[in-house]
């Protein structure tokens, strides 16, 4: 739509015409194509305002600028239609008034011109704006869909692994209240440990097994010895917190049932 626009603006603006009747055989094709590209504009507001485009991040945007090309195209066509207006159309008077002589003719058109090419130049200005609007709204577009392709592909690439197990998740309930990951000194070497705040046991394994799945992360700013590492739960974590406690899988054994005395018997 932004070359039609722009081929219409092109013609608009190199327009030669003499008022009277060769000025409206002139405009009125401009005009007829400029309500053609406002029907045409509608119509593309109304397909994207139907389509997924509009749960794309940042299609607001992309629908109002659509919607100021219909506006714009159609201010175009009213410029074209004042053209129109201010043209001299060489009809009779009626009965009694003295027909135009060439001198009257001449001041006429003379005073209808400088109106008849203001238009013509607000008309140009109009479909100009047309034109970037389209080119805006095209490029805006294909940049709006890359994206939210971006950020599918990598909620599909974070999509949560293996469930967790129960162990884990409240270990990650205990962390998520604040921890810290520290060295202690056990015959005379240096343990790493996991702390939480409301004195739950996490073990290094269980932890690392967090850490691992990009569920925990830990300052390596600071020293494992003076204070500790503080431990934060991320926002995988969190969204691992919103769903339910995995359930506790018990394995019980089956006893096969006793013989009975004729069974046994049998055997004898």
């Amino acid at each position: 739509m932004a070359s039609d626009f722009e081929a219409l603006k092109a013609r608009v603006r190199d327009i030669s015409y003499t008022p009277g009747t060769d000025a409206l055989r002139r405009i009125s094709p401009l005009l007829l194509q400029a309500q053609d590209l406002t029907a045409t504009a509608l119509v593309r507001l109304t397909a994207l305002d139907n389509s997924t485009y509009t749960s794309v991040a940042g299609s607001r945007a992309g629908l109002e600028l659509m919607a100021s090309v219909v506006s714009s195209s159609s201010l175009a066509g009213t410029d074209l239609a004042h053209v129109v207006l201010a043209n001299l159309l060489e009809g009779a008077q009626f009965a009694g008034y003295p027909a135009d002589d060439e001198a009257v003719r001449t001041v006429r058109h003379a005073e209808a011109t400088p109106q008849m090419n203001g238009h013509l130049n607000d008309a140009v200005h109009q479909l100009d704006l047309c034109a970037i609007g389209c080119r805006y709204l095209a490029h805006g577009i294909t940049e709006e869909l890359a994206a939210a392709h971006e950020h599918k592909s990598a909620v599909v690439q974070q999509a949560p692994g293996p469930a967790l197990t129960p162990a884990q998740y409240d270990a990650l309930t205990a962390l998520n209240g604040g921890g810290r990951l520290y060295e202690s000194a056990t015959r005379g070497l240096g343990v790493t440990r996991v702390a939480t705040d409301d004195g739950t046991r996490v073990s290094i394994a269980t932890f690392r097994a967090l850490a691992k799945r990009g569920l925990v992360i830990h300052d390596t700013s600071t020293s494992l010895w003076a204070g500790g590492q503080k431990i934060t739960v991320t926002e995988q974590g969190q969204q691992a917190l919103t769903r339910p406690r995995p359930r506790t899988v018990l394995t019980t054994a089956v006893a096969a049932p006793p013989k009975t005395a004729q069974v046994q018997g049998a055997h004898r």
